[in-house]
Order: structure tokens, then C-alpha cells, then sequence
């Protein structure tokens, strides 16, 4: 504003003085007594007329800029609610930016080091598009990320940690995948899915609902370095397999403990004794170990039937 006054006060004073004013001096010689003579012509110093009137109107104009501009940065603090502890209801703190209520938007990315909500209200991070929290090293490289859009949640670090107070719940790495907690539930109506072995203490049903271990195109394998203990409390144990159902012990026994054993669907041999009017019989093992029915005598009749 300044250098336009005096561009102003140039302009109009190159106007008022264009021409010199000539002055007129009295002399008187030592000699004479008679005086010089007076110009006809004099000149009054100042603006006068149109230049003075459009001097006033510049200096009005420039008044009323400054008006404006005065009201204009008024306004701006007063609808941006600038104080001498910060901006509105943003409060800046020897801890850093607080704000106390209502909601903040950032139209470009916001760097920080914590972010905290109130004690008695939740964080809430709102985003019509996805939102996308960025850790990054001394280098400025992203070290890990997370983000949350409308369709999917996708996180990339090199270790995926969940813990409590306590311990770690869940963590998941390269190599392997950690379940912390003392119980995992699965709830689908179609059960767990594993391609690869899984290594658990324990497998056990909810109440009132059956356990099933099933591979429908392979073999099932259950292995443990000291033994598997199968045990139905108020139930029956089932093992279905369209081939064969194999019970193998290295070193041990196999050991059926029960009442009652059952093999309904052995064969019959076709040795024994004829006539055999109680309907008795005898369990018969061949050298291979299949096992068949022969028809109970006074003696053994294994050795009569060609089964084996």
C-alpha cells in the first residue's frame, strides 16, 4: 500500500510543478536607491483544482482498501475461532495438537507419532474411499501398512502379532502360523479345512455335536511319538474308509478291550463238521491274518476249511 501513495503523491506533484516558479528579489546597489523591477507574473506553490480533487480520491480509495482488508482479516479470525491457545476447538498443548470436540478432515496424507481419543469416547477413522495407516523406518521406506477399504483388509508386514495383557493370541510369520489362546473354535457348517498336517494336543467336539475327521480323496493319518487316545463319552467311535481301515503298532499290541467284540461280516469256510444244529462257530486266523468263520466241532475245524 505504501508504494502506491507515493506513486500517487509523484504523479500529482509532477503535475503541480511542471513549471518553475521564478522569484523575484529586490535589490538596491550601494550606488542607487532605485529598485529592481517585479515580474508580471507570479506563481502560488501547492495542487489546486482537478489534481487536488483527484488526489483526495485516491487517498480515499486507498482508505477503503484498507477498510476492507481490515474487515476481511477480522472475519477470518473470527470464523476460524484463532485464539491464543490454538484454533477453535484444535488446542495446541506441550503434548502436542488436541482437539476437543467435533471432527477433523485431512485432505492430504497426516503424519504422526500417536493418535488418542478422548477418555470417554471412542477413535473413530472415517474414509469414503479406504484408509491406509503406513509405518516407515529411518530411510522413509514403508515397513509395514494396513488397509481397510469397501471390499477388503489387507495388511503387509513381515511378522502379524495379537496379543492381551498377558500373552500372544495370534501371530503369523513366513515359516509358520501361532495360536496363542487355550481353546481355537471353529464354527462353520462345513468344519476346517487343512491342506497340509496339523499339529494339536487335543481335538474335541462342542457338546451335543459329533467330531469327524474325513479326507475325501486321500488317507487320513493320526501320529503321535507316545499314543492316540480316542474317546467318545456318551457316543460311539466310527471309522469309515471305502479300501481298508488299518490298525498298525510297531513295536506293541493292538488291545480290543470291550464286553462285547463284534465281527458281523466275516466270511464263512466251507470246512467244519455238517449238521451243526446249535449254530455255533469258530473264529479261524490264517497265516496272513484274515480272519473267517468254520463251523464249531468237538475239535478245531480251522485246518479243514480252504479259506486261507
Amino acid at each position: 500500500m505504501g508504494w502506491m501513495s507515493d506513486a500517487l503523491v509523484t504523479l500529482c506533484g509532477w503535475f503541480g510543478f511542471s513549471k518553475m516558479v521564478q522569484e523575484q528579489y529586490v535589490t538596491t546597489t550601494q550606488d542607487s536607491n532605485a529598485a529592481a523591477p517585479l515580474s508580471d507574473s507570479i506563481y502560488k506553490i501547492g495542487i489546486y483544482g482537478w489534481r487536488k480533487r483527484c488526489l483526495y480520491l485516491f487517498v480515499l480509495l486507498l482508505i477503503v482498501i484498507l477498510t476492507i482488508n481490515l474487515a476481511l482479516a477480522v472475519w477470518i479470525l473470527r470464523v476460524m475461532w484463532f485464539n491464543t491457545e490454538g484454533m477453535g476447538h484444535l488446542k495446541i498443548t506441550s503434548d502436542g495438537v488436541r482437539l476437543e470436540d467435533g471432527e477433523s478432515e485431512f485432505l492430504f496424507p497426516l503424519y504422526a507419532q500417536e493418535i488418542h481419543s478422548r477418555e470417554d469416547s471412542s477413535l473413530l477413522v472415517h474414509s469414503s474411499e479406504n484408509v491406509t495407516l503406513n509405518a516407515r523406518n529411518e530411510k522413509y521406506q514403508v515397513t509395514g501398512s494396513l488397509s481397510v477399504g469397501p471390499d477388503v483388509a489387507q495388511g503387509n508386514a513381515q511378522n502379524f502379532i495379537i496379543s492381551s495383557n498377558t500373552k500372544t493370541l495370534f501371530s503369523a510369520d513366513d515359516k509358520e502360523v501361532v495360536v496363542g489362546t487355550d481353546k481355537l473354535r471353529v464354527t462353520g457348517p462345513e468344519g476346517a479345512l487343512f491342506e497340509h498336517s496339523v499339529e494339536t494336543p487335543q481335538l474335541k467336539a462342542e457338546a451335543l455335536k459329533d467330531l469327524r475327521l474325513e479326507s475325501p480323496t486321500r488317507f487320513l493319518a493320526m501320529e503321535a511319538p507316545k499314543g492316540v487316545f480316542i474317546k467318545a463319552l456318551a457316543g460311539n467311535i466310527e471309522a469309515a474308509s471305502n479300501m481298508n481301515v488299518l490298525l498298525h503298532s510297531s513295536e506293541g499290541l493292538v488291545i480290543l478291550d470291550a464286553e462285547t467284540v463284534r465281527l458281523p461280516s466275516l466270511p464263512l469256510g466251507q470246512g467244519g463238521v455238517s449238521g451243526n444244529a446249535h449254530g455255533l462257530y469258530e473264529v479261524c486266523v490264517c497265516p496272513s491274518g484274515k480272519l473267517f468263520l468254520s463251523k464249531a466241532g468237538v475239535t478245531s475245524t480251522c485246518s479243514e476249511s480252504q479259506e486261507c
